[in-house]
């Protein structure tokens, strides 16, 4: 599904684009906009981002552009206007042969997505809106928006830690702490445009207001959000879904922006119908589980001493002494993140909490200290990996832990109940980007 990237021209100007699936579906065409951090190479080397496209990919034939200014198309020269975008998002389509196609706008491509339906309907075969945003600075009935200051200040820090990864608190609050996540946004940020670069794009499209137009659309349309997006206040969506002619608006739960973290499959499924009338995805897995998160303490520390080879020497040490506890109490290890195991049991809890008392206990000898996490709930499996809430919570507890301390959830101390491990409550706390509040137990003593 990696599809060739090629440029479509006007005039001097080049934009990247890239069919992904070019024998896919004939029936239906989608251009995907992803908005101002873009690059038609690298967002795909996320995991899941790739499963949500090809999930896609599945009943639609599949194109993405880098809009000017980002990514591999040509920079910015001055302040283009609207009718600039719409020609450049004309030319894609020309170019990758798709005279009528459904567009995908997200986040800062909504405003991009209206303006092409409303000047170009013949062009539009359907109009799919997900986390649109159609005006960015506060205005009279539009004041859960942004004031100029509010913005500034906002950009502000996200431009402070631009190229970091940690702008993914905002994007995909579920997924912080993934390493491999926040490598993968910073590396996706630096590629999209330098700060500079960003910043003269953030102010063009702090001139973008398209609330007239919608009104005047008269294309199938689906509008999509998440209830509680942490990026994009869901009030703008619902603001569009009043004012769009016949619009769909499907309102589903969740604090993610990023499309591919929390339930992806429940935006493809509701993409999947609107664009065919039916759902092809199958049923997924959703197995009750025990999930392990361990990780080393002060693994900072080890690396300065040892350098890059010695870590790198010392963490093969630690997985050699780690996976044979798997083994021995029935776990599964379903992935390693740096100096981390991710590992899921199924059955009683108690075996999971015995495993992590006897990882700790194994690395002891290499000088090193662990700290787990342990949740039980429903996990989602995405092949060989596995995903959901379960996990992110899981990840939250791990990360509360001290040096060689064991913390689980409710979920797991209520039913290792007389199983003969001893635990004492640490308090309730508020776990980031997971709603309410969780009681939090620490293990005491076990007979592992």
């Amino acid at each position: 599904m990696d599809g060739r990237i090629a440029y479509a021209r006007r005039g001097e100007r080049a934009i990247a684009y890239r069919v992904l699936n070019p024998d896919g579906p004939a029936d239906v065409n989608l251009l995907f906009l992803p908005g101002i951090i873009s690059h038609v190479e690298i967002l795909l080397e996320e995991p899941r981002l790739r499963r949500f496209v090809e999930r896609i990919a599945s009943f639609a034939r599949v194109t993405l552009m880098d809009q000017v200014g980002t990514g591999l198309s040509d920079p910015l020269d001055g302040s283009p206007g609207s009718g600039d975008d719409v020609a450049d998002v004309v030319a894609v389509l020309d170019a990758a042969g798709a005279p009528r196609a459904a567009v995908l706008g997200y986040t800062s491509s909504a405003g991009m997505a209206v303006q092409l339906a409303a000047t170009h309907p013949e062009r539009v075969q359907a109009l799919v809106i997900y986390a649109g945003i159609y005006r960015s600075v506060a205005d009279a009935g539009y004041d859960w928006a942004y004031d100029p200051e509010a913005r500034r200040v906002m950009m502000d820090g996200v431009l402070e830690r631009w190229g970091t990864g940690e702008n993914l608190a905002r994007a995909a609050p579920s997924l912080v702490g993934d390493a491999a996540a926040e490598e993968w946004l910073g590396r996706l940020e630096r590629s999209s445009a330098s700060p500079r670069a960003m910043r003269k794009l953030t102010e063009n499209f702090g001139g973008v207001d398209v609330r007239e137009l919608l009104p005047t659309l008269h294309v199938p349309t689906l509008l999509l959000h998440r209830t509680d997006d942490a990026l994009v206040d869901v009030r703008h969506s619902r603001f569009a879904a009043e004012r769009i002619p016949g619009a769909r608006y499907v309102e589903l739960p969740g604090v993610d922006s990023l499309p591919s973290a929390g339930d992806s499959e429940a935006l493809v499924g509701e993409l999947e119908e609107f664009l065919t009338g039916s759902r092809t995805g199958r049923a997924r897995e959703r197995p009750l589980l025990t999930i392990v998160f361990t990780d080393v303490v002060g693994a900072t520390a080890h690396v300065a001493r040892l350098g890059d080879a010695g870590w790198r020497e010392l963490l093969g040490a630690h997985d050699a002494a780690i996976r044979p506890v798997i083994a021995r109490f029935g776990g599964e290890e379903v992935k390693t993140i740096g100096d981390s195991f991710l590992v899921a049991f199924a059955g009683a809890p108690s075996q999971a909490a015995r495993f992590a008392v006897a990882a700790l206990r194994a690395v002891r000898p290499l000088g090193l200290a662990l700290r787990a996490g342990l949740h039980t709930g429903e996990c989602e499996r995405l092949g060989d990996d596995l995903g959901g809430m379960a996990v992110h919570i899981a990840a939250r507890i791990a990360a509360l832990a001290g040096s060689e301390e064991v913390l689980a959830s409710g979920t797991v101390y209520g039913t290792v109940v007389g199983s003969g491990l001893e635990w004492e409550k640490r308090g309730d706390e508020q776990l980031r980007g997971v709603p309410g509040e969780w009681p939090v137990f620490r293990l005491v003593t076990s007979s592992a």
